[in-house]
């Protein structure tokens, strides 16, 4: 229960006082404020609002705004009040705007479009996400190849460890089919998580093809103690899509002796 005192502005409800906001109405009707932003004045209406092809019923104090309505369509459609354009009689509403005072009535139709530049802003945002996730399962792709080679590679240390003598041309084809997985992951267009994903896969193709080229001199001299050093140059992904070049080939070996003629 509410009891107003004389000034008109306080209202006792269940033994306590309690501050209440008003505003100012068309015609000088003065009316308390509502928490969510509409306004309470005037009899309820519903409007039918068309939303490309869908229909909405929608209920709103008859003196609200077109902000107002805009406040309720959002949670109808999802539409947030700054994404959406209002047009009555085919004419677009500002927000200030009153219904009433357009001639907006029980039953009337308001058409809802999505701003233009909104519109432009979220397919951009669904073309992104879509790069992204293709960019995702390319990689997927190649890591799991990857996996399959890296087996292959491990079998073939397990080899060249024992001792067991295997031909070049295992070591040969070994490579071109983790160079072949290399410029796959250079063609992958990728941004963010995808474009890390893509460096992890590209250390590791890179690291089996410098074991194999560590395995294929072991193998053609396995009685050497020497330490093989791997100095093979890879250009980095960094530059984006096409930066792959192919390593910078070991200078030619150049005879320096000087041979004696013997009669």
């Amino acid at each position: 229960m509410s009891k107003w005192n004389s000034k008109g502005n306080v209202a006792e409800r269940n033994g306590r006082n309690e501050e209440i906001e008003w505003e100012m109405r068309p015609g000088g009707m003065l009316v308390q404020k509502r928490d969510d932003g509409v306004s309470s004045s005037g009899p309820m209406i519903k409007i039918k609002l068309s939303h490309g092809s869908y229909q909405h019923d929608i209920s709103v104090p008859a003196h609200s705004t077109f902000g107002d309505l805009k406040k309720v369509v959002a949670q109808e459609t999802g539409l947030e009040p700054k994404e959406q354009r209002l047009l009555f009689r085919g004419k677009e509403k500002d927000d200030d705007e009153h219904l009433h005072m357009v001639g907006v009535k029980d039953m009337s139709k308001v058409i809802l479009l999505e701003d233009p530049a909104s519109k432009e802003r979220k397919l951009e945002e669904m073309k992104t996400d879509q790069r992204i996730a293709d960019a995702w399962k390319a990689v997927a792709r190649v890591r799991a190849e990857v996996d399959k080679l890296s087996e292959k590679v491990s079998a073939l240390e397990e080899k060249v460890q024992r001792g067991t003598k295997v031909a070049e041309n295992e070591f040969v084809v070994l490579t071109e089919m983790l160079m072949i997985q290399l410029l796959k992951l250079d063609s992958i267009e990728a941004e963010g998580d995808a474009k890390v994903q893509r460096r992890i896969e590209v250390r590791r193709v890179q690291n089996c093809v410098e074991t194999v080229d560590v395995l294929k001199v072991r193998n053609s001299n396995p009685f050497s103690s020497k330490r093989v050093a791997v100095t093979t140059q890879w250009e980095t992904f960094e530059t984006g899509v096409g930066s792959l070049s192919a390593p910078q080939p070991s200078s030619p070996t150049k005879i320096t002796k000087d041979w004696e003629l013997f009669d």
